[in-house]
């Protein structure tokens, strides 16, 4: 079963997609991950890279990442409104650092424990958020997390404060 009966993307299906990047990209650090494995009407994250490392041939084209002009900056997260782009780091020892949207209350802070959530929504661990920005609107947060779990998180809950 695929994405399309099960609703969560896997990294076999990213893989066959094109949309990971390579094992050598990375190791080198901060990295986005266009998680949108549908050809649909879209070219947001193309406009909103200062760095021009997203294109599309046709506005229906799956995006495709330069990960050479790639510096993980984030922009690109908080203007996906499909909420489907990530930056991932796993170039820092045994930690990972995902950065990823969030728009839900309580707002995110500097320090905060968080569970960390599959893409299915269930809990696959607890992480510390190490950053939070807003950008339009749209808050953006990198969370330290197990490394082993890079490819799971996908979201956090911040319990009652």
């Amino acid at each position: 079963m695929g994405f399309k009966e099960t609703g969560v993307l896997t990294l076999e299906e990213m893989m066959r997609a094109g949309l990971m990047p390579s094992e050598e990209r990375l190791r080198k650090g901060p990295v986005a991950l266009l998680e949108c494995p549908e050809q649909i009407p879209c070219n947001i994250c193309v406009s909103a890279c200062p760095f021009k490392s997203i294109s599309m041939d046709k506005i229906y084209d799956l995006p495709r990442l330069d990960e050479n002009k790639c510096v993980g900056c984030g922009v690109c997260v908080a203007k996906c409104p499909g909420l489907a782009i990530f930056v991932v780091d796993v170039s820092k020892g045994d930690k990972a650092y995902i950065t990823l949207p969030y728009e839900f209350l309580p707002r995110p802070s500097k320090g905060a424990k968080v569970k960390l959530l599959d893409r299915e929504g269930k809990i696959v661990g607890e992480g510390v958020i190490v950053k939070a920005w807003e950008y339009e609107k749209t808050w953006v947060v990198t969370v330290e997390v197990e490394k082993n779990l890079w490819f799971d998180v996908r979201a956090i809950r911040i319990e009652g404060r």
